[in-house]
């Protein structure tokens, strides 16, 4: 039988357990604790459960687990931890839950989770994370589920989730993540489950879920997504397996950028929750429609020579240099910015203006 263990105390001492080696489980929650001695589970080899919710705990001791090789779930939740790294978690080889939301880290170095690995299940959510740097999930092959969710990230680096060849879920939403790289799901082959909902992306890349070839529920609601390519997004090969869309609450202009999403809306079999909610917000004459009055054969966007939707600047100095490098900027789907500071040009001819904008597009 396990026996449990309750204490209250601001401060855990060296050598705590050492008159109960044969502890399983301790319910240290809520106790104000602030500082736990490096030796305090000293000995504890076979406990299995440590719950340290909801204390002040502000910094975990280095090494300070390393007798707890049979700890199974690590519940930190609730406190004021600001920074993690992998001394801190040296000796939890079989630890498969770690439970960190609502504490105060702002960035995960590379390796922090190394030693972890055999987890199972991360809990990140609720903290100011900021920064993942590209090993910051080194070793955690075992994963399935991480939440990140409720953070302050604007970008994912390139490989970051490469590692993590086990996950099912990963969980974003609620961060401040723009327009992602085609290459931020590399690695993630087993992914069911991909919440992105709440961020500030506008457009997803082509062949953005290439390595996501068994996703089955996919959440995009809450965003600033105008257009979606249904066919090579949604409804092509790499997304057959989808059973669960959300995409409401995005700024849908609905043109020909949206025709291929209304048509796999009103064919699909997967349990869209987005059917009756989604509505236009733009042209004007669409304001407000919802989507499922739209026709897509209807959905037009506007051909031939773009000089009348598109706005052109240029910067020139007058100044003679042999060769001009100009770079472009996508603005939205109607306007381009080129620019050419700093690149000494003198003159420009008019057969120079009549290609750029051809050239800009092919």
């Amino acid at each position: 039988m396990s026996q449990h263990m309750c204490v209250s105390s601001q401060k855990l001492p060296a050598n705590i357990l050492k008159s109960i080696p044969e502890i399983q489980s301790i319910n240290l929650e809520r106790n104000s604790i602030k500082s736990i001695h490096p030796q305090a589970f000293s000995g504890a080899r076979r406990l299995m459960v440590l719950n340290l919710y909801g204390n002040q705990i502000n910094k975990l001791p280095l090494k300070g687990f390393r007798d707890l090789v049979n700890l199974r779930f690590l519940m930190l939740g609730q406190n004021q931890i600001s920074t993690i790294n992998p001394e801190m978690l040296v000796g939890l080889r079989n630890l498969s839950d770690l439970d960190m939301p609502v504490n105060s880290i702002t960035a995960l170095p590379d390796n922090c989770f190394k030693p972890l690995v055999s987890l199972k299940v991360l809990d990140l959510a609720l903290n100011r994370i900021q920064k993942l740097s590209p090993k910051s999930f080194e070793g955690l092959r075992e994963l399935m589920f991480l939440n990140l969710d409720n953070n302050s990230l604007k970008t994912i680096p390139r490989g970051v989730f490469r590692p993590l060849v086990s996950l099912q879920t990963l969980v974003l939403d609620n961060n401040l993540l723009g327009t992602p790289s085609a290459s931020m799901l590399e690695g993630l082959s087993a992914l069911k489950e991909l919440y992105l909902r709440n961020n500030e992306i506008q457009k997803l890349p082509r062949n953005f879920f290439k390595h996501t070839l068994g996703l089955t529920q996919l959440a995009l609601s809450g965003n600033r997504l105008v257009a979606l390519d249904g066919t090579s997004h949604v409804a092509g090969a790499p997304l057959a397996a989808l059973r669960d869309v959300f995409l409401q609450d995005n700024p849908w202009r609905c043109n020909c950028g949206v025709a291929s999403l209304v048509r796999w809306i009103s064919q699909s079999t997967a349990r869209s929750s987005t059917l009756g909610v989604l509505r236009c917000a733009a042209p004007p004459a669409l304001q407000g429609k919802p989507f499922q009055s739209l026709v897509a054969d209807n959905l037009k966007c506007k051909q031939g020579r773009p000089w009348n939707t598109l706005l052109y600047i240029y910067t020139l100095v007058k100044r003679v240099h042999s060769s001009v490098t100009c770079s472009t900027t996508t603005l939205d789907t109607s306007s381009i910015c080129l620019n050419c500071f700093n690149s000494y040009i003198k003159s420009v001819c008019e057969t120079y203006f009549d290609v750029t904008p051809r050239g800009l597009f092919s």
